[in-house]
């Protein structure tokens, strides 16, 4: 049976309890949308193929509780992760502010190559907003991400964020296969030039015992 992808990652969505993440994630692998839902236990995930510049990825999407009784456990998980969605909700300022508390674990757990990407969630509900779109291009700006504002509930901006998120993995996945094999080349080359420099002294001590 033949491979259905060329490669596999793992995103994890952190932040929060109630901001989102689940109706997400739903929204993305499955296209649905469940406005009432029980809050994530522990950790769950989904799994979902999609083709970037002609790569067949496949993603493994974890979905994390944000409560605080679960983050022993979940933190264990961004050690594996190889981008993460850091999620507030535009209508709760708290859990915007909380976003520097999450940020400082995946600087803490998460593996330094990992990439990041905001998401201010619940985009719909513009009456209830707490948090300005412009406070969230200024945070993400702060910590080098690149920022969007989504609903589950409208769709809007759910394939862009996920595929955005999965081609800066990609990405980075390259420039560390260029720089292995960059790597492999040189010691090559070392390996070759020591080989040769260990035949030219041969032949140097083999041409000094004949004129003895």
């Amino acid at each position: 049976m033949a491979k259905q992808y060329d490669v596999l990652f793992r995103l994890l969505l952190i932040g929060d309890s109630g901001v989102g993440k689940t109706c997400l994630l739903c929204r993305f692998t499955d296209n649905e949308f469940h406005p009432s839902h029980i809050s994530t236990i522990g950790v769950d995930f989904k799994m979902k193929t999609i083709e970037v510049d002609g790569i067949k990825v496949r993603i493994q999407i974890w979905d994390t509780a944000g409560q605080e009784r679960y983050q022993t456990i979940t933190k264990q998980y961004y050690r594996r992760a190889q981008g993460i969605f850091l999620v507030y909700d535009i209508t709760s300022e708290r859990s915007y502010q909380h976003i520097m508390k999450w940020a400082s674990d995946v600087d803490e757990y998460a593996p330094d190559g990992v990439q990041k990407i905001l998401i201010g969630n619940k985009a719909d509900e513009e009456q209830k907003r707490q948090v300005g779109k412009n406070q969230g291009l200024k945070l993400a700006e702060e910590y080098g991400m690149d920022f969007f504002e989504t609903s589950a509930c409208t769709n809007y901006n759910i394939k862009e964020s996920f595929t955005r998120l999965t081609e800066l993995v990609l990405m980075a996945h390259k420039r560390e296969l260029e720089g292995l094999r960059m790597s492999s080349a040189d010691e090559l080359n070392l390996a070759e030039l020591e080989n040769d420099g260990s035949k030219s002294n041969g032949m140097e001590n083999s041409s000094k015992s004949c004129w003895c």
